[in-house]
């Protein structure tokens, strides 16, 4: 048995590094903070064409107001129409310089554009205004990450904690710069800390999930990654980790299951793909 799960783990620890981007979280788009760790949750009424038209008559009915033009640059991004909505902002930011909120807004929707040089250039503008602005502190962490310099993304972690130690995105994100780095112990922590402070997401239960299988734990994954299918049974990652900690334990049909799940609800998951192929070759 131990021969088996180290073979089923060797193999998770090449397939973890291209699933785990998908439970990466981000900040929000809107000022306003949330218990969803998912990038850019979408409010079909705020982006409704009908939202949008009113803030339209809005901004034409006050051309010179700042806090209009981001507030339309808002149901922009949530609608998608992510180059109208930085065309907002930036005009906001030409009405009023010292918007940090602005800044932060055009920053996440450059971060969707993948212009991350730009999205961090963005970040740092709004903490120079406002040095404590924990959503710029996590959304340029988070960017940081994404370019791999995870000593920087640590930095800004460190920052959001020590300025809101309630924060539980903090504690998530920072606990996927040790996760990435390896350091599941700490990372266990964090997401440990980020669960207790907001219980409801399922992205740090998921996370904590695939560290507890990268120190040979399936049964505490196996827990975490139900929770988390609990509260989202469309996480494609939470399925195939899952397929995981049932194959490390070997029961192979609930890992079918799970593994043919989660390629239901993405075809692309390679976990699941790679796990489905390793049972059916063990059939053989």
């Amino acid at each position: 048995m131990h021969q088996n799960r180290k073979r089923i783990l060797d193999k998770w620890h090449s397939s973890a590094r291209r699933i785990a981007p998908a439970i990466l979280g981000l900040t929000l788009l809107t000022a306003c903070q949330s218990s969803s760790y998912e990038d850019t949750p979408f409010d079909s009424a705020v982006g409704s064409a009908a939202n949008i038209s009113s803030l339209t008559a809005v901004v034409e009915a006050n051309p010179r107001d700042a806090s209009a033009y981001n507030t339309r640059g808002i149901a922009y991004g949530q609608a998608g129409k992510l180059d109208l909505a930085v065309q907002d902002f930036g005009t906001a930011l030409q009405l009023d310089p010292n918007s940090y909120q602005a800044y932060a807004n055009r920053a996440l929707v450059r971060r969707r554009q993948n212009n991350i040089q730009a999205a961090i250039q963005d970040y740092s503008s709004a903490l120079n205004l406002k040095p404590n602005y924990d959503i710029a502190l996590v959304g340029r962490g988070n960017a940081y990450r994404e370019l791999g310099q995870f000593p920087q993304a640590l930095q800004d972690f460190n920052a959001a904690i020590a300025e809101n130690s309630g924060d539980a995105r903090a504690f998530f994100n920072r606990g996927l710069i040790y996760q990435a780095q390896g350091q599941h112990q700490q990372a266990i922590e964090d997401f440990s800390i980020a669960i207790g402070l907001n219980p409801n997401a399922n992205e740090p239960y998921t996370a904590r999930g695939i560290s507890y299988l990268a120190i040979n734990d399936p049964n505490a994954a196996l827990e975490d990654l139900t929770v988390a299918i609990n509260l989202d049974k469309n996480s494609s990652v939470a399925w195939a980790n899952r397929g995981v900690a049932l194959e490390m334990n070997n029961k192979t049909n609930d890992a079918r299951r799970n593994y043919s799940k989660a390629l239901t609800l993405d075809s692309s998951n390679d976990l699941a793909r790679e796990g489905l192929s390793r049972i059916d070759r063990g059939k053989r």
